[in-house]
This record gives structure tokens, C-alpha cells and sequence, in this order.
């Protein structure tokens, strides 16, 4: 398990569910692969985050399903 990829992955959803709150699946794909951009340029690999989540798509489908703009983070 990677706490530091969990971390990461837990504060980019934060940071970046509001704007995908209405994405369509080929939205959140494309901001996946933004996310483990992002990931890599801080030394985080894919392996890390999905050591602990499993689906990584799944885990931000599931946060924009969730999300409620209503509320802060």
C-alpha cells in the first residue's frame, strides 16, 4: 500500500471534482490520464495510487456520482 499515492489521489479528487461533476466518461478518462501526469511529475507512479484503490476510474466515478457542490470540501 502507498499512503503517499492515496494521498495524492485523495487530493486531487478534491481539488478537481467540481469540475468534472457533469464530465461524460470520456471527460473523466482524459482527467485520469491528467491525474497520472500529474502523479509522475512528483515522482508518484500509477502503481502507487491504484496499489490501494484497484480502479482508479471507478474511485473518480464514484467521487463525481458523490460529489455535492452544495457542500465544502
Amino acid at each position: 500500500m502507498s499512503t503517499r499515492g492515496i494521498n495524492f489521489l485523495d487530493q486531487w479528487i478534491a481539488s478537481n471534482v467540481s469540475g468534472l461533476a457533469s464530465s461524460d466518461v470520456i471527460s473523466v478518462a482524459e482527467a485520469i490520464q491528467r491525474l497520472f501526469a500529474e502523479a509522475k511529475a512528483i515522482g508518484i507512479s500509477s502503481t502507487e495510487i491504484e496499489e490501494e484503490t484497484g480502479s482508479v476510474y471507478e474511485t473518480v466515478f464514484d467521487a463525481i456520482v458523490h460529489h455535492d457542490d452544495r457542500f465544502p470540501e
